[in-house]
């Protein structure tokens, strides 16, 4: 079973306007439970565009510079597209935290996607919480997860 790293991991935050709120909400969780975070913003609630945040947070990922992420947008879509079009991430939008439990465990999401605009603070860190907690399965995940890359 892989667990995601413990604190002082770093992790990789990012955000467009409509999700700045909740990342704030995210960042002083992330900092409380002892993780380092690298925000790669937006720092601000003015209209800005999702890609231009969500590459260099996967790009943080893929090098290793960062464990793993959160990252949301209005409807989480947006930015699990973006982030999804990097060979080795696996963001997963989340709605409950059994969908994050499940992400982690199945899956062995890498970043957890937050629908900033349908969740309120108290779910998304009851996610973030769940996330974090959940280590991987391994076993017969891993032949479907080997599969995903299209390299």
């Amino acid at each position: 079973m892989t667990q995601l790293p413990t604190p002082p991991a770093v992790v990789a935050v990012c955000s467009d306007h409509a999700g700045y709120q909740l990342k704030q909400t995210i960042i002083r969780r992330l900092s409380n439970l002892g993780y380092e975070v690298r925000d790669f913003g937006t720092d601000s609630e003015a209209s800005c565009d999702y890609p231009d945040y969500a590459h260099p947070c996967a790009k943080a990922i893929e090098s290793g510079d960062a464990s793993f992420g959160v990252a949301m947008c209005g409807s989480g879509n947006g930015i699990a597209m973006t982030l999804n079009k990097h060979q080795s991430i696996r963001a997963a939008i989340c709605w409950t935290p059994e969908l994050a439990r499940l992400a982690r465990a199945h899956n062995n999401a890498n970043v957890l996607v937050l629908p900033a605009r349908f969740i309120d603070q108290s779910l998304a860190l009851e996610m973030l919480d769940s996330f974090i907690a959940e280590p991987y399965e391994g076993g017969r995940h891993d032949r479907r997860i080997a599969k995903i890359p299209v390299e």
